[in-house]
């Protein structure tokens, strides 16, 4: 048996004339066809002086975003239900004469377009900057070095290595290798486009099988498709909370319009013309649209969004926080994600006349340093420590076959002394059947090697013959990957937060169960096992997957096919991975999380990026989830409560009094006033749940039913002092002015009330909502004690009563109310 020693390097330039004769045989164009425009060498690539000065030539490799007419998104906001009612009043107050509410609520109109418009440029500034922070980075030589840079830094003439699960990062031109291109997102076709030696790449596509390098043709706008390959899609997928939003807002109108029918027919019978009841009509109708939700969800989406990216979590599709807090089970790829995927060798055991020098020096030829890929990088990296790659002068490599899930190993062809050699590394099993051991051989070899399986160590044979002989076993390599330190605490956050987490792993079953140990999870199965368990009733396997605490010995297809699985059976889920083979379960998956050394595939399929390593920012994920969550849940049960309090004080009113007992112009402006108070809702300081939310908020409808009824009987009471003490039966202006404030009061009340599920004092509300309450209330006094059309001023001591009232009413009584429908449903 030939030995090999350290007497050449695997890139030298004999390397590189080989090549070029193997492609001329082939019919392939040479290396100096194809490089001959860029003037660059394929062993070295460009300098960083030549990197400079192409960059001042051609620019970055990005394509500048269009950006939307300002002009155009300022002027939509005066198109929509709640603009249009505006519209109406306005139109409506010109068609009367009646002009102090024509030119307050056009003041109102154009102010609510400016904030909406302020908070929307805001928020697009937010989302611009988490895009930017969102990169595809590509492996570059320059300098005779590989390194992975920002894809936005290539320039034409740079050398790049491209793997399965790449993003083609600009136009190239293939130098070597054989690669299978999916162009799905640039043609539209689905089928896997073969690309050989000299053929284009065009950027955008993504590497499904093979390697190679390439040169960078044409970058940023110059390419064929004229795009960058940025992952943050623009697409905003309507979120569940709209949804039920929405219906909850359709019941209002309902409610709100049956209410005012009762007015308009009981206006018929008491001969009250319809031109002065519309226009109170159209506030009240107005009163049941969510004039500021728009502004609430993007502020709420924008803030929690750039608090997570303070944290190292990057959002590429808003609902993902929405999901996240709904999430229920959390599966998690193993290596990449709860390992630190830096695997060093621990141990080699050699057989015949092997030394360890031997077997590393063959597994690092069957290595490359140009995929960056962990197990090669640990070959090479020990291989160069040990100086056995010094002064190689007389190997050649003639062909490199890349690991993949199909053949499980890594293969090298090279040259030595005129004769060419097969150098193998890869699973135990795998190349001991290469290498025609029996089947009881492998048995014992695999049972040499289960001891250090069993500790969590992860064992690749490494072989070596000539290229026409079977190849011979030489030794045995043992790796360690160690778990990150920050996974165990995640583990045990997350199932305080209600959440079960799943590993998933394609390793032996005896390393999944050291590593689960680690992690405090015990009840780790083979899928092939519960798969093969088929005969029991559909039934009792239906959730199968909740059973246990994770799968070994899984393909790549079966991690899509547990989360199709538990979405089948219910289970809102997440899925971390890092690898092109983690794509499909990440696209599938309502939270796909991809971690920070995952592929560019694995990233643009996920809806969530973590830009630094660890995992404990998912936990972040989870609570700011949870925390918009209720923030939401506030403004709806705030939302109903409210929408009933106003229309059924007005029209209960007027069935007893005969009166209007606020005016259309109060009326909007306390629309105004207090909806856009609850914008601040968006920065409240709330406490996340502990267990996973949902959308079935039939009890806080209830609730907030039950509120808003309380609250229509209490200021209903309070009319009545003010009908009968203050004299308001024979002043209008005032009785206006009393209304104005008591619905003003209940409603800046109620809000500090009902944003928290407890007693109200268990958690102080945010600066900004203090602040914008404040300012409601104040502005609101201070109307009254000055005085404007529509609205007379009241003595100080009403004041204060209709203050001190509301107060009592909100923060005692219907407080009260709250906490205990709240316990009675968590009880239920």
């Amino acid at each position: 048996m030939q030995k090999f020693h350290p007497k050449s390097d695997a890139t030298d330039a004999n390397e590189k004339q080989n090549r070029e004769e193997d492609e001329d045989a082939m019919g392939n164009p040479s290396m100096e066809e194809i490089l001959s425009p860029f003037q660059v060498d394929p062993d070295k690539g460009l300098t960083q002086n030549e990197v400079i000065e192409r960059l001042g030539k051609y620019g970055y490799n990005e394509v500048p975003e269009r950006r939307k007419n300002p002009i155009r998104g300022f002027l939509s906001k005066f198109w929509g239900l709640s603009a249009w009612m505006l519209e109406s009043i306005i139109i409506l107050s010109a068609w009367l004469g009646r002009y102090p509410e024509l030119i307050i609520v056009s003041i109102l109109l154009v102010m609510n377009a400016i904030l909406s418009f302020l908070q929307d440029q805001r928020s697009a500034g937010v989302i611009e900057t988490l895009r930017k922070r969102l990169r595809v980075d590509a492996r570059v030589l320059r300098e005779a070095s590989w390194s992975l840079i920002p894809a936005r830094e290539l320039v034409p003439g740079d050398i790049i290595r491209l793997r399965p699960g790449d993003i083609v990062p600009a136009d190239a031109k293939l130098l070597a290798g054989l690669l299978m291109l999916d162009q799905a997102a640039l043609t539209g076709e689905s089928s896997d486009v073969e690309k050989n030696i000299g053929d284009t790449l065009p950027s955008g596509s993504v590497v499904r099988v093979g390697e190679g390098n390439g040169v960078v043709m044409l970058t940023g706008k110059d390419t064929y498709f004229g795009k960058t390959t940025e992952l943050v899609q623009e697409a905003r997928p309507k979120l569940h909370i709209e949804e039920v939003v929405a219906k909850v807002v359709r019941w209002l109108f309902v409610i709100v319009g049956a209410l005012l029918g009762v007015v308009i027919v009981m206006s018929f019978f008491r001969s009250v013309p319809i031109t002065e009841i519309l226009p109170l009509v159209l506030v009240l109708l107005m009163s049941a649209v969510p004039v500021a939700l728009p502004v609430m969800f993007t502020v709420s989406m924008a803030v929690g969004a750039k608090e997570l990216a303070q944290r190292g979590v990057l959002v590429t599709r808003l609902s993902a926080i929405e999901d996240a807090a709904s999430m229920d089970v959390l599966c998690v790829d193993k290596t990449g994600t709860i390992t630190m995927n830096q695997l060093s060798i621990v141990s080699i055991t050699t057989f015949g006349e092997m030394t360890e020098e031997d077997v590393l020096y063959a597994g690092a030829l069957a290595s490359q340093e140009a995929n960056q890929d962990p197990i090669d990088l640990s070959f090479l990296g020990k291989a160069k420590a040990d100086h056995l790659l010094d002064n190689l002068q007389s190997v050649k490599i003639i062909s490199f076959t890349p690991f993949n899930t199909k053949n499980r190993r890594t293969e090298a062809l090279i040259e030595q002394s005129g004769k060419r050699h097969r150098i193998m590394k890869g699973a135990v099993r795998v190349i001991a059947q290469v290498c025609g051991l029996k089947p009881e051989e492998i048995d014992a070899l695999e049972e040499q090697v289960r001891g250090s399986a069993q500790k969590g160590y992860r064992t690749l044979a490494v072989a070596r013959g000539l290229e026409t002989e079977v190849p011979i076993l030489i030794g045995l390599v043992t790796l360690f990957d160690p778990v990150r330190s920050d996974a165990p605490k995640l583990i045990v956050d997350l199932k305080n937060l209600g959440i079960s987490v799943k590993i998933l792993t394609g390793d032996a079953l005896a390393v999944a169960v050291e590593i689960a140990q680690k992690l405090g999870l015990s009840n780790i199965r083979r899928l092939a096992d519960l798969k093969g368990s088929g005969e029991r009733p559909s039934t009792e396997d239906i959730d199968f997957p909740m059973d246990v605490d994770g799968f070994a010995e899984i393909y790549p297809e079966d991690k899509f096919s547990i989360v199709k699985q538990l979405q089948r059976t219910g289970h809102i889920t997440g899925m971390t991975g890092d690898g092109v083979n983690d794509a499909p379960a990440l696209r599938q998956a309502e939270v796909g999380i991809a971690v920070s050394s995952a592929t560019d595939v694995a990233k643009s399929a996920a809806s969530v990026v973590l830009t630094e390593p660890g995992l404990t920012n998912i936990v972040s994920l989870v609570e700011q989830g949870r925390t918009i969550y209720q923030r939401i849940l506030t403004w709806i049960i705030n939302k109903i409560s409210r929408t009933i309090l106003k229309s059924a004080y007005v029209v209960i009113a007027y069935a007893v009094t005969g009166k209007f007992v606020v005016s259309a112009f109060a009326m909007l402006l306390l629309v105004f006033m207090t909806d856009f108070a609850k914008i601040s809702l968006a920065t409240d300081y709330v406490s996340p749940s502990q267990k996973p939310e949902t959308w079935k908020i039939g009890g806080y409808v209830f609730m907030s039913v039950a509120i808003g009824l309380a609250m229509v009987v209490e200021s209903l009471a309070l009319l009545y002092i003010g009908w009968t003490r203050f004299g308001l039966s024979s002043n209008d202006n005032a009785l206006f002015t009393f209304s104005f404030l008591s619905l003003l009061y209940f409603a800046a009340f109620s809000i500090l009330s009902v944003r928290e599920r407890r007693w109200f004092w268990k958690t102080m509300p945010s600066k900004t909502l203090i602040a914008a309450l404040f300012a409601d209330i104040s502005i609101g006094t201070a109307l009254t004690f000055i005085g404007i059309p529509g609205i007379d001023p009241l003595p100080w001591w009403q004041v204060i009563t209709i203050l001190g009232y509301a107060m009592a009413s909100c923060l005692f009584l219907n407080d009260l109310l709250k906490v205990t429908i709240i316990k009675r449903l968590s009880r239920g």
